[in-house]
């Protein structure tokens, strides 16, 4: 059979068109705890979470789980101290090669996978989040929603150039089927929810 048989054969054999839904609509459990649900996710994965009470219970944690890492720089202003400066802005990004820990906090979080949406202007500077050997985000409880659903539906309406959904630490299981965190990205993730 020639190719314009089989191309004509595929024209005149072709769906009906159908309109696309104006709106679509999920079933979700209302009963559904956002805030457990997103901890049992990122527990899951590999990510460490912390439920605090404010900024306050925040620091020591983190002086406490990194104890020897040496560069440590926070995106969040609330966050900065004495022994967590804030992240600077350097034309230069190789001056971001050696960042051990970096903190950020995402504008969205998903329960049903625990996925952190975040904005480049919360990143610092877009390669942060990846090139950075541990990974700490601050969540806010409100900020939960319960699937990628809602999630797209709230960024469908936002103003953001840069964006990624971030989920646990880098991993991969390709290698002999051996599980490697690491691998090309940051090795580990802590979040800390509060409301």
């Amino acid at each position: 059979m020639s190719r314009d048989k089989i191309l004509a054969a595929l024209r005149q054999n072709q769906p009906e068109k159908v309109a696309l839904p104006t709106t679509l609509s999920f079933e979700r459990d209302v009963n559904l705890n956002l805030a457990e649900k997103f901890k049992a996710m990122a527990e899951g994965i590999g990510s460490k979470v912390y439920m605090v009470a404010g900024f306050g219970e925040i620091g020591p944690v983190i002086g406490m789980d990194f104890p020897s890492e040496k560069r440590i720089v926070s995106t969040v202003p609330e966050l900065v101290s004495a022994a967590i400066p804030a992240f600077v802005l350097d034309a230069d990004p190789h001056t971001y090669e050696d960042v051990d820990v970096a903190i950020f906090k995402p504008r969205i979080a998903v329960a049903e996978n625990s996925a952190l949406w975040i904005t480049e202007d919360r990143m610092g500077v877009r390669a942060l989040p990846f090139i950075t050997q541990h990974i700490v985000m601050l969540v806010d409880i409100a900020l939960l929603v319960p699937d990628m659903h809602a999630a797209y539906e709230k960024i469908g309406s936002a103003d953001y150039g840069f964006s990624t959904f971030i989920a646990g630490p880098s991993k991969t299981a390709d290698i002999e089927q051996s599980l490697v965190l690491g691998a090309h990205g940051p090795r580990s993730m802590t979040i800390f929810m509060y409301s």
